[in-house]
């Protein structure tokens, strides 16, 4: 299949693209950057907010899908860019719908989109309407709203963990700072938010693996959730990273990674996915034991 991939150098983009590339796919990335990417993969640097650009890569590689993941993701940052949030994940969708029109076309959502649910309403169904909370759940709904009347399949992402995530994101941000302390560079003490939010985590090779089998096979119109169904707490999740670390820390709170509202509690019901005969292989552990790896790799010498 041809396949064009927005965002393609980043978080997700950079696992999808590898594995597409893999299974004998011809894949352009688009991005700003190109990041590590297989060398079988034709790349356009392109700001989707550039809608002209957008047209002409797409009528360029004339691909027979489009999976467009480039978007701005941290929801606390949202908070304080709202500008560059619209700009980037409502305008640039807006592009890349009208580029890829009459072609498949895969757009990454999130699960923020369903703002706060009842917990005895828990894992949330696919059928369940948007409330967001944040302003980047706000720009992934409309972008929602942009694509699915363009016959798009959205994927709503729970929270993705894994190797290669920056470490503006909570998971990575733990496993880089016990890195720093295990190497003795910093003191025993680690900086968090919020430790009670309940996220149900999802390693980022299982999501690329989702969205490659919504890609063969997903339903045009139609929203799936990519999920494991049970959610844990950012304490607990940090709990387990530091029994793979091995590092004693002191936690500290940290204002300035507090967010001006969190969503208490996301858990998701993949019935779609799940339908299509995929389920997640990894899970948290996995995840953070693969983020460890990478924390410590990242101060190697030599």
């Amino acid at each position: 299949m041809r396949v064009l991939v927005t965002g393609a150098s980043g978080f997700l983009g950079r696992h999808l693209t590898a594995l597409l590339a893999a299974r004998g796919d011809e894949v352009t990335a688009l991005a700003l950057e190109p990041g590590p990417l297989p060398p079988t993969v034709r790349f356009a640097s392109v700001d989707v907010r550039d809608a002209g650009a957008v047209a002409r890569v797409v009528a360029a590689a004339d691909p027979e899908a489009v999976v467009h993941l480039a978007a701005l993701s941290h929801v606390g940052e949202s908070w304080r860019r709202m500008p560059e949030y619209f700009e980037v994940n409502v305008l640039g969708t807006e592009s890349v719908v009208a580029a890829a029109r009459g072609r498949r076309l895969l757009l990454a959502s999130t699960a923020e989109v369903y703002g706060t649910v009842p917990e005895d309403e828990q894992p949330i169904a696919e059928s369940r309407a948007p409330a967001p909370r944040s302003p980047y759940a706000l720009t992934k709904a409309a972008a929602e709203r942009l694509a699915l009347p363009a016959g798009a399949i959205v994927a709503r992402l729970f929270n993705l963990a894994g190797p290669g995530q920056a470490t503006n994101f909570a998971l990575p941000s733990f496993a880089a700072q016990l890195a720093a302390v295990a190497r003795g560079t910093a003191p025993p003490v680690l900086r968090v938010g919020n430790l009670a939010a309940r996220r149900d985590f999802v390693h980022v090779d299982d999501a690329a693996e989702a969205m490659a089998r919504l890609l063969d096979a997903g339903e045009s119109g139609t929203v799936a959730n990519v999920a494991g169904g049970r959610a844990v707490s950012i304490a607990e999740a940090l709990d387990r990273l530091r029994a793979v670390a091995g590092v004693e820390v002191r936690l500290e709170e940290d204002p300035e990674r507090l967010r001006p509202l969190d969503v208490p509690l996301l858990a998701g019901d993949a019935a779609r996915l799940a339908a299509l005969g995929w389920r997640p292989r990894r899970g948290l552990d996995q995840a953070l034991t693969d983020l460890w790896r990478e924390a410590l790799g990242r101060g190697a010498v030599g």
